[in-house]
């Protein structure tokens, strides 16, 4: 008997029918004797439409506010799910966040999680529940309600499958684990079966929609096996996991792209130690998020500081951004949210040199012009204009080979003796 925590996404209960289908999914999974856990998302667009609610009545609805209306969503969806296991004959219970004890810090909208005390989980399914929680939701110590921010029932799932000790936590979505691109710019990219977690870090950050980074991140700290798969067929997909020595490992993994960030630049800025300390400070304390970060070579005592963010907290970098400019003095900034970032990854890179060069040529070879770069020891990122990301991802998946009939790979030392 294993126990197993699931994740369902809001495609996979988008209307009833689907809802009934995960339904019978998980009675079959209990019915070979697991134990399970299921953690949902909202049904569809409804996040989004509660969101579209909130605007028509503010134009700034307070967080907090926004969390106990965004929380409303996946409270249907566990309700209908359990009552969907109930007509098959078979016991279930349903708990939000809160009733599940999943503790986070006091960061509406984009919530950390402290702490999962797993009590009441633990009691139900030793009375011989399907248990169903609904995802993306927390509560505080002094009891407010707190969401997890885009994604987050990924994270649920991952702090509940670590904090019941499970066997695996299955994510179920729309598709069937994580490709070397995404299928839909690149109809030849590939399925991978593993992946560590490092680098399925690095695609998260850069653009795969596959899981949520912050779940990867939980699930590498607290060693959680992922397993990314599909709702809609019981084809194995991609497991996440520590890498090891029975892990191929690509030179290259994947080629991601992220066209949901913003360039946010701030010109003739004074050039004198504490600068940046102020700008990025200030954005900190406005809840901002920074990616990519580039400062120009000084002339005549002042530089341009240049950033990207995700569109999500455009509205209060703007506002964080103008009140920096005004206090440092600086000459003017503005906003480029006509940008994309393309990405590789792969831990192979870490002893290939030449990857970069290979990347800035086969982007020139395309046409196409870059504007900022950033790397890791198994990543290289640039910005590039949004118009030419798909060129620019297609470019890259065929000069390295990922594309082919064969994805070439770097076996280690302990695979190469086997025929």
């Amino acid at each position: 008997m294993a126990l197993v925590v699931t994740k369902f996404g809001g495609t996979s209960v988008a209307n009833t029918e689907r809802i009934l289908g995960v339904a019978r999914r998980l009675v079959d999974r209990k019915c070979a004797g697991d134990q399970v856990v299921a953690v949902v998302s909202a049904m569809g667009d409804v996040t989004d439409e509660l969101a579209e609610l909130a605007a028509r009545v503010s134009p700034h609805p307070p967080e907090r506010e926004m969390d106990m209306l965004l929380a409303t969503g996946e409270q249907v969806t566990i309700a209908l799910l359990a009552m969907a296991i109930h007509s098959l004959g078979h016991e279930a219970v349903s708990f939000t966040g809160p009733q599940v004890g999943i503790v986070t810090d006091s960061g509406h909208t984009k919530a950390k999680i402290r702490e999962v005390r797993a009590e009441r989980v633990r009691a139900a399914l030793a009375t011989g529940h399907i248990v169903i929680i609904a995802g993306f939701q927390g509560v505080t110590d002094d009891g407010q309600i707190t969401t997890l921010g885009r994604g987050g029932s990924d994270t649920t799932a991952v702090a509940i499958a670590a904090g019941l000790r499970a066997d695996v936590c299955d994510i179920y979505s729309d598709v069937d684990g994580v490709y070397t691109a995404d299928p839909r710019v690149v109809p030849l990219a590939r399925k991978l079966d593993t992946i560590s977690y490092e680098e399925m870090l690095e695609m998260a950050a850069t653009g795969a929609r596959v899981l949520q980074l912050r779940a990867v991140e939980f699930a590498r700290n607290h060693g959680v096996v992922i397993h990314s798969r599909s709702s809609f067929n019981d084809a194995p997909g991609t497991i996440v996991k520590e890498a090891d020595d029975t892990m191929e490992q690509a030179i290259i993994s994947g080629v991601t792209h992220d066209t949901s960030e913003a360039k946010i630049t701030i010109r003739d800025v004074a050039d004198r130690p504490g600068v940046a300390a102020i700008v990025f400070g200030r954005l900190a304390e406005a809840n901002v998020n920074v990616d990519m970060i580039i400062q120009n070579v000084s002339e005549s005592g002042t530089t341009d500081i240049s950033f990207t963010t995700p569109k999500d907290d455009l509205a209060r970098a703007r506002r964080a951004t103008s009140e920096v400019v005004e206090e440092l003095d600086a000459r003017t900034w503005s906003v480029d949210e006509s940008i994309a970032k393309v990405s590789l990854v792969g831990a192979g890179m870490k002893t290939h040199p030449g990857v970069a060069a290979q990347m800035f040529k086969a982007l020139a070879d395309a046409g196409v012009n870059l504007d900022m770069i950033s790397t890791s020891s198994i990543r290289v990122s640039c910005v590039i204009s949004a118009d030419e990301v798909e060129t620019a991802v297609r470019a890259l998946h065929s000069s390295f080979g990922l594309d082919a009939a064969e994805i070439s790979v770097e076996t280690s030392p302990a695979c190469r003796a086997v025929s």
